[in-house]
């Protein structure tokens, strides 16, 4: 089947900058749409941002002007960029696969990665 997994969370300090990266593997034809949530405690899951494979990107207004979204469609991969980090800015984060062709079916598929802490406090 497919697996998504994040790396590159951690803590760093207000202002602070982290890389976070993706990559989705299996048996993948496609994929439409991935992109970057979060969750902090006690709150729902919220859209940071998404690229899609011809590279349109979207993003939440509360990262906009700090956070980046970059794709490598060889690669199934994505990433983000994420400076001027603010404590608001704690939160696990989930890397999502949407829209995702598995070679040999048919239909679409979404798949979630396992979330990687990123902590902002000094």
């Amino acid at each position: 089947q497919v697996q998504v997994v994040e790396s590159g969370g951690g803590l760093v300090q207000p202002g602070g900058s982290l890389r976070l990266s993706c990559a989705a593997s299996g048996s993948i034809f496609s994929i439409d749409t991935m992109g970057w949530y979060r969750q902090a405690p006690g709150k729902q899951r919220e859209l940071v941002g998404t690229i899609t494979s011809s590279n349109r990107t979207k993003y939440a207004d509360s990262v906009k002007g700090r956070f980046t979204i970059s794709r490598d469609n060889a690669k199934n991969a994505v990433s983000l960029q994420m400076n001027s980090l603010k404590p608001e800015d704690t939160a696990v984060y989930y890397c999502n696969a949407d829209g995702v062709v598995i070679r040999g079916t048919f239909g679409k598929y979404r798949y979630w990665g396992q979330g990687t802490q990123v902590t902002v406090s000094s």
